[in-house]
Protein backbone atom coordinates (compact mmCIF):
# COMPACT_ATOMS: atom_id res chain seq x y z
CA UNK A 1 0.00 0.00 0.00
CA UNK A 2 1.18 3.52 -0.78
CA UNK A 3 0.65 6.39 1.67
CA UNK A 4 0.92 10.01 0.48
CA UNK A 5 0.95 12.93 2.93
CA UNK A 6 -0.62 16.16 1.66
CA UNK A 7 0.16 18.20 4.76
CA UNK A 8 -1.74 18.98 7.96
CA UNK A 9 -3.83 15.82 8.60
CA UNK A 10 -4.55 14.85 5.00
CA UNK A 11 -3.32 11.49 3.73
CA UNK A 12 -4.13 9.31 0.74
CA UNK A 13 -4.01 5.54 1.14
CA UNK A 14 -3.63 3.76 -2.19
CA UNK A 15 -4.14 0.03 -2.45
CA UNK A 16 -6.92 -1.80 -4.25
CA UNK A 17 -8.92 1.37 -3.43
CA UNK A 18 -7.88 4.95 -2.77
CA UNK A 19 -8.93 6.43 0.58
CA UNK A 20 -8.47 10.15 1.25
CA UNK A 21 -8.58 11.10 4.93
CA UNK A 22 -9.36 14.69 6.03
CA UNK A 23 -9.28 16.30 2.56
CA UNK A 24 -7.67 19.64 3.42
CA UNK A 25 -4.37 20.29 1.64
CA UNK A 26 -2.78 23.61 2.59
CA UNK A 27 -0.05 23.00 0.01
CA UNK A 28 -0.81 21.58 -3.42
CA UNK A 29 -3.86 19.96 -4.94
CA UNK A 30 -5.90 17.03 -3.73
CA UNK A 31 -6.53 13.97 -5.90
CA UNK A 32 -9.76 14.57 -7.79
CA UNK A 33 -11.48 11.20 -7.59
CA UNK A 34 -10.60 9.13 -4.53
CA UNK A 35 -12.76 6.06 -4.17
CA UNK A 36 -13.61 6.91 -0.54
CA UNK A 37 -13.21 9.95 1.71
CA UNK A 38 -13.03 9.76 5.50
CA UNK A 39 -13.59 12.82 7.72
CA UNK A 40 -12.49 12.72 11.37
CA UNK A 41 -14.52 15.75 12.52
CA UNK A 42 -16.34 18.87 11.37
CA UNK A 43 -13.62 21.54 11.53
CA UNK A 44 -12.86 23.20 8.21
CA UNK A 45 -9.22 22.11 8.24
CA UNK A 46 -10.36 18.47 8.25
CA UNK A 47 -13.68 18.36 6.40
CA UNK A 48 -11.97 20.49 3.77
CA UNK A 49 -13.05 19.62 0.24
CA UNK A 50 -15.44 16.80 1.21
CA UNK A 51 -18.47 18.65 -0.17
CA UNK A 52 -16.75 19.57 -3.43
CA UNK A 53 -15.42 16.03 -3.98
CA UNK A 54 -18.83 14.41 -3.49
CA UNK A 55 -17.29 10.95 -3.14
CA UNK A 56 -18.56 8.19 -0.82
CA UNK A 57 -17.62 9.61 2.58
CA UNK A 58 -17.35 8.04 6.03
CA UNK A 59 -17.91 10.30 9.04
CA UNK A 60 -19.54 10.43 12.45
CA UNK A 61 -23.32 10.56 12.20
CA UNK A 62 -23.78 14.32 12.65
CA UNK A 63 -21.11 15.23 10.08
CA UNK A 64 -22.49 12.61 7.68
CA UNK A 65 -25.98 14.14 7.93
CA UNK A 66 -24.57 17.58 7.15
CA UNK A 67 -22.66 16.20 4.15
CA UNK A 68 -25.75 14.40 2.89
CA UNK A 69 -27.62 17.71 2.98
CA UNK A 70 -24.97 19.00 0.56
CA UNK A 71 -25.39 16.10 -1.85
CA UNK A 72 -22.51 13.95 -0.60
CA UNK A 73 -23.13 10.17 -0.48
CA UNK A 74 -22.06 9.92 3.16
CA UNK A 75 -22.05 6.90 5.46
CA UNK A 76 -22.71 7.80 9.10
CA UNK A 77 -21.32 5.81 12.01
CA UNK A 78 -20.21 6.36 15.60
CA UNK A 79 -17.50 5.54 18.10
CA UNK A 80 -16.94 1.82 18.41
CA UNK A 81 -18.67 1.02 15.13
CA UNK A 82 -17.19 -0.70 12.08
CA UNK A 83 -18.40 -0.49 8.50
CA UNK A 84 -17.09 -1.73 5.18
CA UNK A 85 -17.13 0.50 2.11
CA UNK A 86 -16.03 -0.99 -1.21
CA UNK A 87 -14.01 -3.66 0.60
CA UNK A 88 -12.25 -1.21 2.96
CA UNK A 89 -13.03 -1.42 6.69
CA UNK A 90 -13.42 1.65 8.88
CA UNK A 91 -13.46 1.22 12.64
CA UNK A 92 -14.28 4.50 14.40
CA UNK A 93 -12.55 5.26 17.68
CA UNK A 94 -12.78 8.16 20.09
CA UNK A 95 -10.76 11.36 19.77
CA UNK A 96 -10.64 13.95 22.54
CA UNK A 97 -11.37 17.16 20.66
CA UNK A 98 -14.24 19.43 19.61
CA UNK A 99 -16.21 19.22 16.35
CA UNK A 100 -17.96 22.36 15.14
CA UNK A 101 -19.15 22.52 11.53
CA UNK A 102 -18.01 26.01 10.64
CA UNK A 103 -19.30 25.91 7.05
CA UNK A 104 -22.89 25.69 8.28
CA UNK A 105 -23.53 29.43 8.59
CA UNK A 106 -23.01 30.23 12.25
CA UNK A 107 -22.18 26.56 12.57
CA UNK A 108 -23.58 23.73 14.60
CA UNK A 109 -22.26 20.88 16.68
CA UNK A 110 -20.74 18.14 14.57
CA UNK A 111 -21.00 15.40 17.17
CA UNK A 112 -17.86 13.88 18.66
CA UNK A 113 -14.45 14.03 17.06
CA UNK A 114 -13.10 10.67 15.96
CA UNK A 115 -10.19 8.66 14.71
CA UNK A 116 -10.27 5.74 12.29
CA UNK A 117 -8.54 2.40 12.08
CA UNK A 118 -8.68 1.71 8.35
CA UNK A 119 -8.11 -1.81 7.06
CA UNK A 120 -7.09 -2.50 3.48
CA UNK A 121 -5.07 -5.30 1.90
CA UNK A 122 -4.20 -6.75 5.32
CA UNK A 123 -2.76 -3.48 6.68
CA UNK A 124 -4.34 -1.48 9.49
CA UNK A 125 -3.72 2.27 9.63
CA UNK A 126 -4.76 4.28 12.69
CA UNK A 127 -5.46 7.93 11.85
CA UNK A 128 -5.93 9.55 15.25
CA UNK A 129 -7.56 12.73 13.92
CA UNK A 130 -7.27 15.76 16.17
CA UNK A 131 -6.93 14.53 19.72
CA UNK A 132 -5.43 14.98 23.13
CA UNK A 133 -3.62 12.09 24.74
CA UNK A 134 -6.06 9.75 26.49
CA UNK A 135 -5.46 6.46 28.25
CA UNK A 136 -7.96 4.49 26.14
CA UNK A 137 -5.49 4.71 23.27
CA UNK A 138 -4.22 1.52 24.90
CA UNK A 139 -7.48 -0.12 23.82
CA UNK A 140 -6.91 0.95 20.22
CA UNK A 141 -3.68 -1.01 20.36
CA UNK A 142 -5.13 -4.00 22.19
CA UNK A 143 -8.28 -4.31 20.07
CA UNK A 144 -7.17 -3.12 16.63
CA UNK A 145 -3.43 -3.87 16.49
CA UNK A 146 -2.63 -1.11 13.99
CA UNK A 147 0.46 -1.48 11.82
CA UNK A 148 0.84 2.29 11.37
CA UNK A 149 -0.21 5.20 13.60
CA UNK A 150 -0.69 8.70 12.22
CA UNK A 151 -0.43 10.96 15.28
CA UNK A 152 -0.83 14.74 15.65
CA UNK A 153 2.14 16.46 17.28
CA UNK A 154 1.35 20.16 16.79
CA UNK A 155 0.24 21.08 20.29
CA UNK A 156 -2.24 23.85 21.15
CA UNK A 157 -5.21 22.21 19.37
CA UNK A 158 -3.99 18.61 19.81
CA UNK A 159 -1.40 16.74 21.80
CA UNK A 160 2.19 17.84 21.32
CA UNK A 161 5.33 15.74 20.78
CA UNK A 162 5.74 14.65 24.41
CA UNK A 163 2.16 13.40 24.64
CA UNK A 164 2.41 11.80 21.20
CA UNK A 165 5.40 9.78 22.42
CA UNK A 166 3.23 8.36 25.20
CA UNK A 167 0.41 7.76 22.70
CA UNK A 168 2.78 5.84 20.44
CA UNK A 169 3.73 3.57 23.34
CA UNK A 170 0.07 3.04 24.27
CA UNK A 171 -0.87 2.12 20.70
CA UNK A 172 2.14 -0.07 19.98
CA UNK A 173 2.17 0.31 16.20
CA UNK A 174 5.67 -0.43 14.85
CA UNK A 175 5.55 2.63 12.58
CA UNK A 176 4.48 6.19 13.44
CA UNK A 177 4.02 9.11 11.03
CA UNK A 178 3.56 12.56 12.63
CA UNK A 179 0.76 14.79 11.30
CA UNK A 180 -1.00 18.09 12.15
CA UNK A 181 2.06 20.29 12.66
CA UNK A 182 3.76 23.28 10.97
CA UNK A 183 0.65 24.27 9.01
CA UNK A 184 0.60 27.58 10.93
CA UNK A 185 3.07 29.18 13.37
CA UNK A 186 0.93 28.28 16.40
CA UNK A 187 1.50 24.56 15.76
CA UNK A 188 5.18 24.82 14.83
CA UNK A 189 7.15 21.74 15.89
CA UNK A 190 10.38 19.99 14.95
CA UNK A 191 9.42 16.46 13.86
CA UNK A 192 13.08 15.39 13.83
CA UNK A 193 13.25 15.87 17.59
CA UNK A 194 10.12 13.74 17.98
CA UNK A 195 11.61 11.04 15.74
CA UNK A 196 14.94 11.00 17.57
CA UNK A 197 13.37 10.84 21.02
CA UNK A 198 10.88 8.09 20.16
CA UNK A 199 13.38 5.93 18.28
CA UNK A 200 15.97 6.25 21.05
CA UNK A 201 13.57 5.09 23.74
CA UNK A 202 11.45 2.48 21.91
CA UNK A 203 11.61 0.04 19.00
CA UNK A 204 9.07 2.18 17.13
CA UNK A 205 10.19 3.57 13.77
CA UNK A 206 9.19 7.10 12.72
CA UNK A 207 8.85 8.31 9.13
CA UNK A 208 8.65 12.06 8.53
CA UNK A 209 6.93 13.04 5.28
CA UNK A 210 6.94 16.51 3.76
CA UNK A 211 3.72 17.58 2.00
CA UNK A 212 3.52 15.68 -1.28
CA UNK A 213 5.88 12.90 -0.19
CA UNK A 214 4.85 9.26 -0.14
CA UNK A 215 6.02 6.00 1.34
CA UNK A 216 5.19 2.34 0.84
CA UNK A 217 3.72 0.68 3.92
Amino acid sequence: MELTYFGHSCVLLKGNKTVLVDPFAPEGELPENPDIVAVTHGHADHMGAAVALKRPTVAINEVAKYLKSKGVPAEGMNHGGTIMVEGVTFHMVQAVHSSWIEEAGIGFNGGGAAGFVIGMEGTRIYHAGDTALFSDMKLVGELCHPDIALLPIGGRFTMGPNEAMIAARYIGAPLVIPIHYNTWPVIRQDPEQFKTALERTTDIRVIILAPGEKTTV
